[in-house]
């Protein structure tokens, strides 16, 4: 059955990110700090102890936890970080890319963050360093850029990501973004807060302040703008096996004309065969993910992208999927993965994406 279903039809989504919204880990978290040890692909470059959560634990669970409550954007685990601390202290999270950055190419960076409720403290901005080799630093304070030349055989660039205003919500889920022109050869990347404190644009939320700012943080992407690296980086066919959990896929055939979202018969026809596919395995569960073209107001392409989600899940649990084993997000255009300037761009940004993650 893999190499009828899986070897033709599917696609996985150009993001150079390993483990991108945090499902994968080598054990259950169950304590502060474990984002290092716990995490596949993922490390921490200084000694600040970035923190890992995720639904199968009851001390670093989700969507509760030490430091408030938020569901996971993606999937059941998202990672936490201080961005501004008391003594300028500072915790980071680094990614090994899945290639090397080509020179000269365009990508763009996203990522969501939501504000823990018990930080005093907001940003607007955050920091990106891409480098050729990983950092390791025994400090707990800012990585300024003093320390990063001091690693001299470690070619980087740093890039602040504004922010359009502070990333205050503690309820929803906000969208990070930035595009990198990539000097070449950067293979490792790594996300957190440059600047000391005092150098850091902050909003105060509550006197008596003592807890900083804390982000939690998911679905971390790094994809080519360039539409013919981003296609061949895209189509990574899984032939011999199901696609890899924990990872984003793309339903290849399962595209949307404009406006709309009914489901067409060849959808329904491949819909199936994966249905098919997570009958075979009772222990998976599939997480949908809706997008549409930029045209129209955000608001009623979230809508819009939250009803071709339903549509793809209605049509499972028609079929006799249990409820309990889907859940579903629409992104409305936010996150493209080809051109909008192009009717064939659009075409291609009108989709529905799924994640495969394995129930403990």
């Amino acid at each position: 059955m893999y190499g009828i279903l899986f070897g033709l039809c599917i696609c996985s989504a150009q993001n150079l990110v390993i483990n991108p919204s945090f499902e994968e880990h080598t054990s259950c978290p169950e304590k502060l700090g474990n984002f290092n040890s716990d995490v596949v692909g993922w490390n921490t470059p200084s000694l600040g102890s970035t923190d890992y959560f995720h639904a199968c634990s009851e001390a670093m669970g989700t969507p509760k936890n030490f430091n408030g409550t938020q569901i996971a954007d993606f999937g059941e685990g998202y990672a936490g970080f201080y961005l501004y601390a008391p003594n300028d202290y500072r915790e980071y999270m680094q990614a090994k890319l899945t290639t090397p950055l080509k020179k000269g190419e365009v990508y763009e960076l996203s990522f969501f963050v939501s504000l823990a409720e018990r930080s005093d403290f907001a940003v607007n901005q955050f920091g990106v360093v891409f480098s050729e080799k990983p950092f390791s630093f025994e400090i707990k304070k800012e990585m300024s850029k003093r320390h990063l030349y001091s690693d001299v055989d470690n070619e980087f660039t740093y890039q602040e990501i504004g922010y359009s205003h502070f990333a205050n919500d503690k309820k929803k889920w906000m969208l990070v973004s930035t595009t990198y022109t990539a000097k070449g050869n950067e293979e490792y990347m790594t996300l957190g807060n440059f600047k000391n404190n005092a150098r850091t644009r902050k909003f105060l939320i509550k006197k008596g302040a003592k807890q900083g700012a804390y982000y939690y943080v998911d679905m971390v992407s790094l994809i080519s703008k360039n539409p013919k690296l981003a296609a061949s980086t895209a189509i990574a066919v899984v032939k011999d096996g199901p696609p890899s959990l924990n990872t984003p896929h793309l339903f290849q055939h399962v595209l949307f004309d404009f406006d709309k979202y009914l489901l067409l018969d060849s959808a329904k026809a491949y819909l199936k065969e994966t249905y098919e596919f997570l009958v075979e395995d009772p222990s998976l569960n599939i997480i949908i993910h809706g997008h549409t073209d930029d045209i129209g107001l955000d608001s009623y392409n979230m809508q819009l992208s939250g009803n071709r989600c339903k549509a793809v899940v209605d049509y499972f649990t028609e079929l006799g999927l249990s409820q309990e084993r889907i859940s579903w997000k629409g992104h409305g255009g936010k996150l493209p993965i080809a051109d909008n300037s192009t009717a064939e761009g659009r075409q291609q940004n009108r989709r529905v994406e799924f994640i495969l993650t394995k129930m403990e």
